[in-house]
């Protein structure tokens, strides 16, 4: 009992040491939170209450998931080369005149970044904190409904991806360096260069990003999944409060050039669809599992 206990403390010492080791890392080193980095971090913050080992069980196949579809995204571009710059600027302007991203950066960018840059991209900065927060806080407070919110996301995630391969699709700021669109400030990038960010090297750096991956918007799509689920397994306060976080995201990637209107419509779309279908794919899951059991025996 005694040697039990003092394992137990040291892994927590260790815990302790190495949470607080990340954070001065990524507070001296500011970079992007990617997923790898993330799971390093929640171990130490785990070993501390002698979890680490049930939370990677639960949250490594997800992250695992997650960097693959991160890998396939990252050559989507290359096995079609087709890339649209035009159609999501014709729905966009069809829709409402003229781009929204020209309204809202007539309206709020002055040519330098002001706070409320940082308000709107920061959230931007979450794509990949939120999905596994919410994985944990599901974990950890729903737990019968844990493989239901991954599951979603996974779904959501590679819906997006075949949509990335069949119609590659330039962004807003790349069509307007290309002139196929009215010039557009890509501001994400200016905030992202206020901000300090440098990347240190991890597993994710060496996945090539997807610079025509902007139909549909994930971000759009995993900001409403957040609402949806916190509706409907906390209730309508924590739903209501939980608006916030795709109302950024919305406003804030057309803004800031990273995607059109159209990119984000599309992605409240995917992530309804998701939604929807993630539970009737854990049911085929679990029937062909059942009969490669049976077949076993």
């Amino acid at each position: 009992m005694l040697v039990a206990n003092i394992k137990k403390n040291i892994v927590r010492l260790i815990g302790i040491a190495g949470s607080v080791a990340c954070l001065l890392i990524f507070v001296t080193h500011f970079s992007f939170p990617t997923p790898d980095k993330l799971v390093i971090f929640l171990v130490f913050v785990f070993m501390i209450f002698n979890q680490a080992i049930s939370m990677l069980k639960r949250i490594l196949p997800f992250v695992l998931l997650l960097l693959v579809y991160e890998s396939f995204r990252g050559f989507a571009d290359e096995l079609n080369a087709h890339v649209n710059y035009t159609f999501a600027p014709h729905v966009d302007k069809l829709l409402f005149g003229n781009l929204p991203t020209t309204y809202a950066q007539n309206w709020l960018w002055h040519g330098h970044v002001r706070w409320y840059d940082f308000v709107l991209y920061i959230p931007y900065m979450l794509f990949f904190i939120i999905p596994l927060g919410l994985a944990l806080l599901v974990w950890k407070t729903r737990d019968s409904q844990y493989w239901r919110v991954v599951s979603t996301y996974l779904v959501l995630f590679f819906l997006g991806y075949l949509t990335f391969l069949l119609f590659p699709a330039a962004p807003p700021w790349m069509a307007s360096d290309g002139h196929y669109i009215q010039h557009i400030t890509r501001i994400s990038s200016d905030v992202w260069f206020s901000l300090g960010i440098r990347d240190f090297p991890t597993l994710y750096n060496h996945i090539a990003p997807n610079p025509v991956a902007a139909i549909p918007s994930l971000h759009a799509g995993c900001a409403t999944l957040l609402s949806i689920f916190v509706f409907k397994l906390y209730g309508k306060k924590w739903g209501a409060l939980s608006l916030i976080y795709p109302a950024l995201i919305y406003f804030g990637v057309v803004y800031q050039g990273e995607h059109y209107a159209f990119d984000v419509l599309l992605g409240i779309i995917y992530a309804v669809g998701a939604y929807l279908a993630a539970p009737f794919l854990l049911r085929l899951i679990a029937r062909l599992a059942a009969k490669a059991r049976s077949s076993l025996k």
